[in-house]
């Protein structure tokens, strides 16, 4: 008569197997020249930021709220004005610092009061944002214009309602004379203040050396930023991370990818049992994203290197750790050491400065 194998060695072995499965599944990355670099690139959704005013309205203007200089121009000092919060402490401006990648470099924002966020989100970057199809963490904003109107009345934020909003910029005669040059409305309006806060952002876009590359210069670029950009477009990234932004376009569930060495835990009675580990690091704040389902608007990757600390709750602080984490938990190929200095390298051309257009 035949023995049979004990259900823990059979156990152990279907884990072996599924451990080893994604180093049989490696493929090697193919080294490719310049023009075959940029051409794949462009072949994707991935664009440069237009350089003058005319591409910038192709890119972003929105019929319903159309750019124009005057509305710009309110829009920038309404950014910047603290008479939006309750305690005349907070503007946009004091999440959204431009100079700093467009967030605050906390790992949560900071409101009224001194309250922090209570879901313990991180600020995502003001640049940019305009080039994606939704806004904040859970995408619940399709537009800039829709989402300047979430930090004032958001109680941890600037505390503001719309009436009060309306009510303490009509008793400023100079704001009352700015806002009819723009709307030709004699009382100022909480959506006015909506739009003219969103043509200004739709304005904020950047430009760098990842832009100067894709439009045809070879010496933009390092050579371990192509090698890292290669990897970028190659081994999954840019399935979620694609268009002119480097991501924003699409909601994805994270992580996607879990590991039978890490959640599954073996007692020996035989027993198998997954263990709860819904992140690869501490969610504080307990935040799940889009109806709860762990599905995130994918992250700008536009001057990511200068928006630390990372993720929805600011969990993750060195770049380098976060590209390991992506590549391994999301895609399902972890990344080298040497690899993960490549995208990097790769992932630092994306830095750049808000284009001076000529706005007309």
């Amino acid at each position: 008569m035949k023995k049979l194998l004990h259900p823990v060695t059979i156990t152990f072995v279907v884990v072996a197997l599924i451990i080893s499965l994604p180093f049989f599944m490696k493929k090697k990355t193919p080294v490719l020249t310049d023009a075959q670099l940029r051409e794949r690139a462009l072949s994707t959704t991935f664009k440069p930021v237009p350089k003058t005013y005319e591409g910038l309205l192709k890119a972003v203007d929105n019929p319903d709220n159309p750019l124009g200089k005057e509305k710009i121009a309110l829009g920038k000092v309404l950014f910047n004005d603290i008479i939006l919060s309750d305690d005349r402490t907070v503007s946009c401006a004091s999440c959204h610092v431009l100079k700093d990648g467009g967030d605050d470099n906390l790992p949560t924002a900071i409101g009224v009061h001194g309250q922090p966020n209570p879901h313990h989100l991180n600020s995502p970057t003001v640049l940019n944002a305009a080039l994606a199809k939704a806004q904040f963490w859970d995408g619940r904003a399709k537009d800039v214009e829709e989402q300047a109107g979430g930090p004032i009345q958001a109680p941890f934020e600037m505390h503001m309602t719309p009436q009060e909003v309306e009510s303490r910029l009509n008793s400023h005669p100079e704001y009352r004379a700015k806002f009819k040059q723009v709307f030709h409305e004699d009382n100022i309006t909480f959506e006015q203040v909506r739009k003219a806060i969103g043509a200004y952002e739709r304005t904020l876009l950047t430009r760098g050396a990842y832009d100067r590359f894709l439009e045809g210069d070879d010496t933009a670029i390092s050579a371990q930023a192509k090698r890292g950009m290669t990897l970028f477009l190659t081994k999954g990234c840019k399935g979620c991370h694609s268009g002119m932004s480097v991501g924003g376009q699409s909601m994805q569930k994270f992580p996607l990818r879990r590991y039978v060495s890490e959640y599954i835990g073996l007692w020996f009675e035989p027993d198998i049992r997954l263990r709860k580990s819904p992140f690869p690091f501490i969610n504080e704040g307990g935040f799940l994203g889009k109806d709860g389902e762990q599905k995130f608007r994918v992250p700008i990757l536009r001057n990511i290197t200068r928006t630390s600390p990372y993720f929805h709750n600011g969990a993750v602080e060195k770049i380098e750790e976060v590209v390991r984490i992506m590549s391994k938990y999301q895609v399902g190929n972890e990344f080298t050491p040497k690899q993960i200095d490549d995208v990097v390298a790769f992932l630092k051309t994306l830095e750049g400065e808000p284009v001076a257009y000529d706005i007309k």
